[in-house]
């Protein structure tokens, strides 16, 4: 069966203070792809096997973070349908019209409960993965740094945890596929709009609107050690790993883009059906749950948000 609905991720747009040291890192270093640049001075990135235009947007400012995170919903009629949830839930939507992001059919937009700008939308112009559709190559030759394939998540930090959560799955239709939990109390929330770990996650906090970070897919384990090899060799300021999660098992690496955005490059987490069971890590074995090798949380992984 078809996925349909909400089918994925489909951009983040992070704020970034200095935008030619971000755009030099996020594709000389990470290997993403300029596609476009706007007249707001905006600059349009891509993965190299995504088929849109662009999955990351870089806008100049004076403060780092997330602008938003926008999902891409499988036909325009769906994009209504979840205006009509979401209005229903009780959130005010935005409509911001076609070509306001350059190649991007109209969104809506509204805030979450957390604090987060999220969209959704139906239409992007595809430009392909630079690979042809028959007889293709497995790689493409030409990527740099880190060669990530696809932007995969983000990890938010919101207070109004539990309607930011009634919100993904009532009116988006996410599952919820892994949490933390204090007794009654979630303190993490993993959820999926599709088979994979998770599309998206939230951690309740004080603090509204933050960005933990952004989540990048590399091909294996031996691609993340590359990874930490190229953090070395360019002095990107290294957050935690190469070590795994007990959440999602995902092999894991976390560093700073130049602005102070934490960046994830993982490999090889695991996957969910509509049948699989939720995953439930309690908080005495929290250290366990988010850095499974070394069992122990990292003081600045936690602290730390943009």
């Amino acid at each position: 069966m078809a996925m349909t609905g909400i089918l994925r991720p489909g951009h983040v747009q992070l704020r970034v203070l200095d935008i030619d040291e971000a755009v030099n890192h996020y594709c000389e270093n990470m290997g993403l792809i300029e596609t476009d640049r706007d007249a707001n001075g905006r600059v349009y990135l891509k993965c190299w096997d995504e088929q849109d235009k662009f999955s990351v947007v870089l806008e100049p400012s004076d403060r780092a973070g997330m602008d938003h995170m926008a999902f891409k919903v499988h036909r325009e009629q769906d994009l209504w349908r979840f205006e009509a949830n979401v209005k229903k839930f009780g959130l005010d939507t935005q409509k911001i019209p076609a070509g306001e992001l350059q190649g991007c059919g109209e969104r809506v937009r509204f805030i979450a409960p957390g604090g987060h700008n999220i969209e959704l939308f139906a239409q992007k112009e595809q430009v392909g993965n630079g690979i042809p559709t028959t007889n293709p190559a497995p790689w493409r030759e030409d990527v740099k740094g880190m060669k990530a394939i696809r932007f995969d998540h983000c990890l938010l930090y919101g207070d109004n945890h539990d309607d930011t959560i009634r919100l993904f799955t009532e009116a988006l239709d996410f599952q919820l596929t892994e949490q933390i939990v204090d007794g009654d109390t979630q303190i993490a929330a993993f959820l999926s709009c599709s088979t994979k770990a998770h599309d998206v996650a939230f951690i309740r906090n004080e603090e509204a609107g933050k960005l933990h970070h952004a989540s990048f897919l590399l091909g294996s384990w031996e691609q993340v050690l590359k990874a930490a090899d190229i953090i070395s060799m360019k002095d990107i300021p290294l957050d935690v790993g190469p070590t795994r999660h007990g959440l999602t098992r995902g092999m894991t690496i976390y560093y700073f883009d130049p602005s102070g955005n934490r960046n994830e490059v993982f490999a090889e987490d695991s996957y969910v059906y509509p049948d699989s069971p939720i995953l439930t890590w309690t908080v005495d074995n929290v250290g366990q749950a988010i850095f499974y090798h070394s069992r122990t949380l990292v003081n600045s992984f936690m602290g730390v948000s943009s």
